[in-house]
């Protein structure tokens, strides 16, 4: 039987995101939360580069140090941190294991037709308890834009439960259909800050959002315009994920505006094996 069905896909047009258990083994999902702990016990970030993550409109990066450190992420490892973890000094106020918001890296695509998918990013997202806080809605578009729409979709894999109480996506279902309000533009060489905003995010009523809790193994499809967000871990469990966005390159125009740029050391990977 296919892994993902002819319903599935159906979910995934009308909805705009679809869940769907077992991608991953239990097995598979520990060897890739012990290779991460692996790396954030070796890293070595310097304190000007200490920065956090956030998808709010108005923060922006502060210093052209951490600015750096931001655009040029797209081929290389780089971590992002929670808010409130270090003092005034960049000394670390909770172990660095808690510290992370998310690190940056460099058969489902043929289920939905996709002809030459290539991988525009991935990332290790880590939820930490008590110090996580949410994220507000947003479409990945606003971040990752196409001409046209519609060509970028990213995949969720939880790495452990992604519950309610620890912080699993909502999603308004079908509001990709709507386009989006917002892009997040480089601007011009020798200016600063190195991005800004073109347009705001909409505000959206509370109550259209609906929870996609997934099993440890599954994977969550996101359309790249449908509006999502996630709460805070109020839990005593962590809800690690590792995420990656494909994009269909086919007749897809990538901005040369969007902060997240291919290099000629590293091109954007295509998706299937030669």
């Amino acid at each position: 039987m296919d892994f993902m069905s002819d319903r599935d896909v159906q979910k995934y047009l009308e909805d705009g995101y679809v869940v769907l258990d077992g991608l991953l083994t239990p097995q598979e999902c520990d060897e890739l939360r012990q290779r991460m702990a692996e790396i954030v016990d070796q890293m070595d970030v310097p304190e000007h580069c200490r920065i956090t993550f956030s998808t709010y409109h108005d923060e922006q990066l502060k210093t052209q140090g951490n600015a750096d450190y931001f655009i040029t992420s797209g081929d290389k490892i780089r971590f992002f941190f929670e808010k409130g973890v270090f003092d005034d000094r960049g000394e670390f106020l909770v172990p660095k294991q808690r510290s992370l918001n998310k690190v940056g890296h460099g058969c489902i695509a043929r289920k939905l037709g996709l002809v030459n998918p290539v991988i525009l990013q991935s990332m290790f997202i880590f939820k930490q308890i008590f110090v996580c806080f949410s994220v507000t809605p947003h479409q990945d578009a606003t971040f990752l834009y196409t001409e046209p729409l519609g060509r970028v979709m990213g995949m969720w894999i939880a790495l452990e439960d992604a519950t309610v109480n620890n912080g699993c996506l909502w999603f308004i279902p079908g509001s990709h259909n709507s386009g989006i309000s917002r892009r997040m533009v480089r601007t011009p060489p020798g200016t600063f800050p190195l991005t800004d905003f073109i347009g705001r995010e909409q505000e959206y009523d509370a109550e259209k959002f609906v929870a996609a809790p997934v099993k440890k193994g599954g994977v969550v499809l996101i359309d790249g315009e449908v509006v999502h967000r996630s709460a805070e871990n109020t839990s005593e469990d962590s809800r690690h994920v590792y995420t990656f966005h494909i994009m269909e390159s086919q007749d897809t125009r990538w901005s040369p505006e969007n902060w997240l740029q291919p290099t000629e050391e590293l091109p954007f990977p295509a998706l299937y094996a030669k």
